[in-house]
């Protein structure tokens, strides 16, 4: 018999994550390492296990997350999108909660780009009057 397991891809900035969710103990496994072993700080940790603790799912799914792109923040961001998509495949009275949570919500801000004539996207080059 095959084992049921529901998908969900989050994105923030340039991080992309695919997320798996699969019925067991509440284990987050993250490109094949421990939560502990992957994000340093406990923020970011608190950050990826935000859907989990608001439903209340956090004893009933295992999370093995695909991540690549972006900086630590990015990737937590992405994945708590990727884990809040999966949990409304799974059980989609959860929706609501998770939507006035603002979790479903893919962030846009992204990084600005630069403009020709300056230093970078908004920095202009230093002035002298002589």
């Amino acid at each position: 018999m095959a084992k049921v397991q529901y998908f969900g891809t989050g994105r923030r900035k340039k991080a992309i994550a695919r997320v798996r969710l699969v019925p067991g103990e509440g284990k987050v496994t993250i490109n094949k390492r421990d939560e502990d072993n992957y994000f340093g700080l406990d923020t970011l940790r608190l950050i990826l296990n935000q859907p989990l603790v608001l439903t209340g799912t956090k004893d009933r799914f295992d999370v093995i997350v695909n991540v690549y792109g972006g900086g630590f923040t990015g990737q937590a961001g992405a994945i708590r999108h990727g884990i809040a998509r999966a949990l409304v495949k799974s059980d989609a009275t959860l929706k609501p909660e998770l939507k006035k949570a603002g979790f479903l919500t893919r962030d846009p801000r992204m990084k600005e780009r630069k403009k020709y004539g300056l230093k970078g996207a908004r920095r202009s080059p230093q002035f002298s009057k002589r």
